[in-house]
């Protein structure tokens, strides 16, 4: 059988290993779904058709193209973990090597997290997993048992929460707006404090004219000498 006839010749062997294997994520387009085998095929496939086309799409509402790919990127990885690290705590990076073994999984570079520790402190933050930033290990996650159930309960009770908060404020607004009404329509209240001012105004101001005359006055009746004429 000759070279040319070979159908398992070893380039089509290395080809075919090479397509099997995970390869470099940042030759992967997440918007077209496919993954280039290097550089240059990466460059030509951001030039094709189809790309420019998928990123017209993507550019008339970027926001939520994002958002779908971080809930999909959240929830394959939670149940990942919940079947396969159910009840041990995982270093994150390896148990990230381990989902991203599917070739088929959403790359964190479409999601809205930049970094594995910033989604690993997402999950903490919001209580999916436990955290724990190891001096040696680096960073541990644990799965968080949840059932419907109770995350529908814990819905229900931060719903809750937020309508009390929401009818405290409004209560607290309307007291203190009917204490300003209050005030300003009490009888004599604002009128009264401004006739109150006024008057001690005009009071404050007859007693210093009261003190000039007195200091400048003399013994003999209150006679004021005047500079410049001599006494008669």
């Amino acid at each position: 059988m000759g070279k040319g006839n070979d159908p398992m010749g070893l380039k089509k062997l290395a080809n075919r290993a090479k397509a099997k294997g995970l390869q470099r994520l940042r030759w992967y387009c997440q918007i077209c779904e496919k993954q280039c085998r290097d550089e240059n095929g990466f460059k030509c496939h951001l030039t094709s058709e189809s790309h420019q086309r998928n990123m017209a799409i993507f550019g008339e509402n970027p926001h939520k193209v994002i958002e779908d790919y971080s809930r999909e990127f959240e929830s394959a990885f939670m149940e990942h973990l919940r079947m396969a690290h159910r009840t041990t705590t995982i270093r994150a990076n390896r148990f990230y090597n381990e989902y991203i073994a599917d070739k088929e999984h959403v790359h964190m570079n479409a999601t809205k997290w930049q970094t594995l520790t910033e989604f690993v402190k997402y999950l903490g933050r919001t209580g999916k997993c436990v955290v724990e930033d190891h001096p040696t290990e680096g960073w541990l996650i644990t799965y968080i048992e949840r059932d419907d159930s109770m995350i529908k309960r814990e819905d229900q009770r931060a719903k809750r929460k937020k309508a009390e908060e929401d009818a405290s404020q409004r209560e607290a607004k309307r007291v203190m707006l009917q204490a300003v009404a209050a005030a300003a329509t009490a009888p004599g209240g604002a009128q009264q404090r401004e006739v109150r001012a006024a008057v001690d105004l005009e009071g404050a101001a007859r007693a210093k004219v009261g003190l000039a005359f007195r200091g400048g006055g003399g013994s003999g009746g209150g006679a004021v000498d005047r500079p410049g004429r001599p006494p008669a």
